[in-house]
């Protein structure tokens, strides 16, 4: 399989099932911000840290690749001609949010509580953290703006509003385990 096939270059592209839609179709920038989210996590799992961590990053890698696939196929074409639906077991399910949640509680029973908002950065490995947090919610927000116009299954929505939020514990877990400064946010008076 060549990785260019010429096909793209009128500014159109294929969804899953074949459907072709211009490249700046919402889906198109849902899915592709997902994609930018997983390489910012992958960044991320290269830093130094705890083995665990790292793992649960590459599990959560591994879903983003399926709300991907769930994003990129259009209702049209979800199910096969035999009636068969055709992401059947690719799917997201409450386990996986669930193990978000647990790894969001174990990670904030070792925390400082929250005071005030703050400011990213401290560390390297912390402000990449923040950074794949904001691409998180954007791709949160693209989802949420394709359920307007297109069915989207939403558990993929409550994944990346929760992964939003893991990642912000990450980051302040980090920290800790780093050593860097939590530079609280305090507004001028």
């Amino acid at each position: 399989m060549k990785v260019y096939t010429k096909t793209g270059d009128s500014g159109t592209t294929s969804l899953f099932g074949g459907t072709r839609v211009p490249k700046d179709h919402a889906r198109i920038e849902s899915y592709g911000t997902v994609d930018e989210l997983n390489s910012y996590i992958g960044l991320i799992r290269d830093q130094e840290m705890d083995n665990h961590y790292k793992n649960t990053l590459i599990e959560v890698q591994d879903r983003l690749f399926t709300i991907g696939a769930i994003l990129a196929t259009p209702p049209e074409k979800e199910v096969l001609k035999n009636g068969e639906l055709r992401l059947k077991n690719l799917g997201i399910t409450d386990q996986d949010i669930e193990f978000l949640e647990i790894e969001i509680d174990t990670m904030e029973a070792l925390l400082p509580p929250m005071t005030h908002f703050v400011l990213p950065g401290g560390h390297t490995t912390v402000s990449y953290c923040h950074i794949a947090r904001c691409v998180c919610r954007r791709a949160e927000r693209l989802a949420v703006h394709l359920s307007h116009n297109e069915p989207v299954a939403p558990i993929a929505i409550q994944y990346l509003n929760r992964l939003s939020d893991y990642l912000f514990v990450l980051a302040r877990k980090l920290t800790l385990d780093l050593n860097a400064e939590e530079v609280k946010w305090i507004p001028r008076k």
